[in-house]
């Protein structure tokens, strides 16, 4: 099996931080941030701990893509693509929380639906609807960021009222979600694919809100395939997706779900490698390029000159 990056433990001239998300490796400098999407995977909310040959790649790489192509609608961080799992970009203040839309009633949103629940992060949904549904018309269902631990279900009021974004602000971060949403189901439906519910980032360098981190990956978002929808739906059958609901389904299926006392299952080679692929399938399907495997000799040391010489 391929070499893969667990975690790097770089240091850099002018380096003045460093963070450990549940994914990138995130260098901090004065006014940049260079940032390595590693191949960890985390499902509810906890690290796993196998990493996944490619897995950084393929994020970065799709990130890459969608950034560029909605740069015209929303201005984003980044400045540089050096290394098919670094980014470098603006160093942004974050808003504390993500934007999450939802085209569909699926994973979170269906689970809580499931449960009797007919208002989500404020936001009411009508009676009736099955799961994987399409809702009358996209909601933003934002959750707070937190830096340890779970994300948390919030509402457009209660983040007005605690004062974690201005209105003024707001009001442009539920613009932008919207606009990226469509352009991101539009991309989408070239390739045959439904974006079922993704979610953004967003953070202020100066005066200006950018859209920060990834956009658009399997980490981030849900996709149905297109073709059978209806007929998967009619027939109440579980519908085809490129996501990573399927390593959340087989945790379930294996007893976890990331609840206090609760430990992972330890994860076989086989399934390691089925993760890889489906990554590696969902690249080629959403971006309609040829995955082309970066070469994991000496992908650490690689990753660090890359870094350095676009500092």
């Amino acid at each position: 099996m391929s070499d893969a990056i667990t975690e790097t433990r770089f240091q850099f001239p002018g380096q003045i931080g460093f963070y450990k998300g549940k994914v990138r490796d995130v260098y901090i400098f004065k006014d940049k941030l260079a940032v390595v999407a590693s191949d960890r995977i985390s499902a509810f909310d906890v690290v796993l701990p196998r990493a996944i040959p490619y897995k950084g790649q393929v994020l970065n790489q799709i990130a890459a893509k969608f950034l560029l192509a909605t740069s015209d609608i929303v201005p984003n961080w980044v400045s540089s693509v050096p290394h098919p799992q670094v980014t470098i970009g603006k160093k942004c203040e974050p808003f504390k929380v993500e934007m999450v839309i939802r085209g569909y009633l699926a994973g979170h949103a269906a689970r809580e639906y499931k449960a009797g629940k007919r208002m989500i992060c404020g936001v009411p949904l009508p009676e009736g609807l099955k799961e994987n549904d399409r809702l009358p018309s996209p909601i933003i269902t934002p959750t707070t960021k937190a830096s340890e631990g779970h994300d948390e279900d919030i509402s457009r009021e209660d983040i007005l009222l605690k004062g974690i974004v201005s209105p003024e602000d707001y009001a442009v971060l539920e613009k932008y979600t919207h606009a990226l949403y469509e352009k991101g189901s539009q991309m989408a439906k070239e390739k045959g694919l439904i974006l079922v519910d993704t979610k953004y980032e967003f953070g202020k360098f100066g005066n200006e809100i950018l859209l920060i981190d990834e956009i658009h990956t399997p980490d981030s978002s849900r996709y149905f395939y297109a073709e059978g929808y209806d007929e998967l739906q009619k027939a109440d059958l579980p519908q085809k997706q490129l996501s990573k609901e399927f390593v959340r389904q087989w945790l379930i299926a294996n007893g976890f779900q990331g609840k206090e006392g609760q430990r992972v299952p330890e994860i076989p080679d086989a399934f390691v490698h089925e993760i890889s692929e489906r990554y590696i399938e969902l690249f080629e399907k959403i971006t309609g390029d040829k995955f082309v495997k970066h070469s994991t000799e000496n992908l650490e040391k690689n990753i660090e000159t890359a870094i350095l010489k676009n500092l």
